[in-house]
């Protein structure tokens, strides 16, 4: 019953940059490959398409996706603009981490959150990168950080790094982090250790009775990667509550250190 799709282990990273228009993505990756690979304009809607650019670091190869700034639907008029807004969400589909880039200066908007909900509905890893971090003040930056805790909330485990991609600052973490995510959501789960975490977490709190019916969760597997999936066989599973489903997701979570992506858990 193991998961038999595991990613090719040689393949390049698929890396997508996403965002709202003129967030600073093509500057981000121009500063990457350190040449002006790609256009940049202060023009909002400069790139009208995903561009893949294979780039290599630290003896890892990615291929990086620069996509069209995502504009609210109401300004998407010109056929052009729907064929980059439909090549953006294409390109966050077909990735493997997505560093979201918010605009440190104009806070989350709603459609920074459309766009998290994309990337977390597509069950990507994510980063989240927070570009023109020295452009403001202290008070802006903590107004900032409490609308991430709001607005993104449903992204908690995604880390968030300060960066300025014109000034090349915080770009070494963000590495990290996109790596980090990376192999959390290719992350290895053997049957064996899912079944003892699966006993532990019920034995330390057992889920809640539903009338005559008390869940039995009996062993746990690997469904696949990227994003994880955990698929837990056991007696009346759809009586599971979903907090029951938060607390089973952050023992899994602690135990392999899941930073970075979404975890599915499926009941059978």
């Amino acid at each position: 019953d193991e998961d038999d799709t595991a990613p090719d282990e040689n393949a390049p990273i698929r890396l997508a940059v996403a965002g709202r228009p003129n967030v600073g993505k093509s500057t981000l990756i121009n500063t990457w490959l350190g040449e002006e690979r790609l256009i940049a304009f202060d023009m909002p809607g400069t790139t009208r398409d995903a561009i893949h650019v294979p780039f290599g670091r630290g003896g890892q190869h990615f291929e990086l996706i620069d996509t069209a700034g995502l504009r609210r639907k109401g300004k998407v008029f010109e056929a052009i603009e729907k064929f980059s807004v439909v090549k953006t969400l294409q390109a966050i589909a077909d990735a493997n981490v997505v560093v979201l880039m918010v605009d440190a200066a104009e806070g989350v908007s709603d459609q920074d959150a459309h766009i998290a909900g994309y990337i977390l509905d597509s069950g990507r890893a994510v980063v989240i990168a927070i570009n023109k971090w020295d452009s403001i003040d202290s008070y802006q930056r903590q107004m900032l950080e409490r609308s991430i805790e709001q607005r993104l909330a449903f992204l908690k485990f995604a880390p968030v790094l300060h960066i300025s991609a014109l000034k090349r600052q915080g770009l070494g973490p963000l590495w990290k982090a996109i790596a980090d995510a990376h192999a959390s959501a290719t992350c290895k789960m053997p049957t064996p250790v899912l079944t003892r975490l699966l006993h532990d977490a019920v034995e330390h709190q057992q889920p809640k009775r539903a009338g005559a019916f008390r869940p039995k969760l009996r062993y746990a597997h690997q469904g696949g990667q990227n994003p994880p999936i955990i698929v837990i066989h056991g007696n009346s599973l759809e009586h599971i509550s979903a907090a029951y489903q938060r607390y089973l997701e952050g023992r899994f979570r602690e135990h392999f250190k899941l930073t970075g992506t979404p975890l599915r858990i499926e009941f059978k």
